[in-house]
């Protein structure tokens, strides 16, 4: 295993779990794809937030029951030969601060429509471990 591994487990009972490419084929052990949960235990949706819930809860292809749904995590890992599960990263920009998970393309899109903001990044910074922290790097509007 690589030295930076990071391992999450295996599936829950009750859950399933699916590592697939951008077309939701399968992709072989050991190729990273997005992680896709799906079984009883799997939320309905975001409250309130119908088009993040379309987007997110995606059908099932793997079920047979039409009204079955895959959460796409955003999470991009791989299985490893034991069966678990490898954490490789995130396939969007989305960090995680004091628990809080924050979509940085929403804030940079926020800190844009200033009139005084040409341009903006966001990123997660962490000077100290265990600090994160967000820092916004603007290019003002002359």
């Amino acid at each position: 295993e690589p030295q930076n591994s990071i391992p999450i487990g295996q599936v829950l009972p009750g859950t399933s779990a699916y590592v697939l490419d951008a077309n939701l084929q399968l992709v072989p052990v050991g190729v990273p794809g997005e992680l896709h949960l799906g079984g009883s235990r799997l939320a309905r949706g975001y409250l309130n937030q119908p088009a993040l819930t379309a987007e997110k809860f995606i059908a099932d292809p793997f079920s047979s029951k039409p009204s079955s749904r895959l959460y796409k995590t955003g999470d991009l890992v791989c299985y490893r030969a034991n069966g678990q599960l490898e954490f490789l990263g995130r396939i969007d920009k989305q960090v995680k601060v004091r628990g809080f998970r924050i979509e940085l393309g929403e804030i940079e899109n926020c800190l844009n429509q200033h009139p005084k903001v040409a341009q903006s990044v966001l990123v997660l910074r962490e000077d100290q471990a265990g600090q994160k922290r967000l820092v916004a790097y603007v290019v003002p509007r002359r």
